[in-house]
């Protein structure tokens, strides 16, 4: 075979680059699931650490910290993994809308969508949160995002709507943050429902806290 022959039974570079990149694509999904897997499984109360995970998924040690650096960015990954298995993308439209009060309803909305997709997941997850604190950490960073949201739409409402009289942002926002939480959303809805069945009783709670509920 020539050399020219060879050249032409040759896979294209760009060919051998994605299937390259598939492989690692699908190692690293499989290392989240074990994560996954892991928290929901009873191991989770003897600690969650990358060797736990590596364990769980079959690799070596060293293919998890290849993938995710750290574990601190293993759990980035798994809380990324969640928020997208929860719709949590749509908060982008969230804050382009012009009327700020439907932007709070559809804050609302994506968070009670978001605190159903996987509601025991995110039980553990926050029940983990006082034995491990790059997980509490990592979940803080994420709550502070919420808070910062939530700073941005009230600015709006508190300015279009002239909300003057006994209105200030700060204790307003930390109540917010709190009914918009995921422990909110679950107490409220209990056994018998889903935390996105409880939007609209948490939508009129904060219409009527903000005092806009006749707006």
């Amino acid at each position: 075979m020539t050399k020219k022959t060879r050249e032409k039974s040759s896979p294209p570079r760009s060919y051998k680059l994605g299937l390259r990149q598939t492989t690692i694509d699908e190692k690293r999904q499989k290392i989240v699931e074990a994560a996954r897997a892991l928290i929901m499984s009873e191991q989770a109360l003897a600690g969650f650490s990358v060797d736990a995970v590596a364990k769980q998924a079959g690799v070596a040690r060293a293919t998890v910290y290849n993938q995710f650096s750290s574990k601190a960015g293993l759990l980035e990954a798994l809380f990324d993994d969640l928020a997208q298995r929860g719709g949590m993308f749509e908060l982008a439209t969230v804050f382009r809308k012009e009327e700020p009060l439907e932007a709070l309803d559809e804050l609302v909305r994506v968070f009670g969508r978001f605190w159903t997709t996987d509601r025991l997941l995110i039980r553990r997850l926050h029940g983990m949160n006082a034995l491990d604190k790059l997980m509490a950490a990592a979940d803080a960073a994420r709550s502070d995002r919420r808070r910062q949201g939530l700073h941005k739409i009230i600015e709006k409402i508190k300015d279009k709507y002239n909300l003057t009289d006994g209105f200030g942002l700060g204790e307003p926002i930390e109540i917010l943050q709190t009914m918009t939480s995921f422990e909110f959303f679950d107490q409220l809805a209990g056994a018998a429902q889903t935390p996105e069945e409880v939007v609209p009783v948490v939508q009129k709670m904060i219409r009527r806290l903000l005092k806009t509920d006749d707006l």
